[in-house]
């Protein structure tokens, strides 16, 4: 699911126009973006956790010239730990999680001597 399509399910869903339901995710990105700027975390119980942190710096290889040496600086990076709501969610078996619609019960039969 990409951006537009995931704007027009929340549209549906909540019965907003798709204008303001890209509002909504335009200002879930920014707000969440903002925090982890600010070294915050942002908790959705449940779903999981949005979180910043600092991959320490390391030596490695140059892919032009593989005999030199470079020095890889520490840089921030986001991080998400998943939740046990939606850890549980893709445990369960595939059927359990997207029931399938029943099919339409078919019309009585009738009798061949009528």
């Amino acid at each position: 699911m990409n951006k537009a399509e995931l704007i027009n399910v929340i549209a549906e869903r909540v019965g907003v126009t798709k204008k303001q339901a890209e509002d909504m995710i335009e200002s879930f990105v920014k707000i969440v973006t903002q925090e982890l700027v600010k070294d915050g975390d942002v908790t959705i119980a449940g779903f999981g956790q949005f979180m910043a942190k600092t991959r320490a710096g390391r030596t490695g290889v140059n892919p032009q010239n593989p005999t030199e040496k470079i020095q890889i600086p520490p840089v921030r990076v986001p991080k998400f730990k998943a939740g046990k709501g939606l850890k549980d969610a893709l445990k369960a078996p595939r059927a359990a999680a997207a029931p399938t619609p029943e099919p339409p019960a078919a019309a009585p039969e009738t009798p061949s001597y009528m």
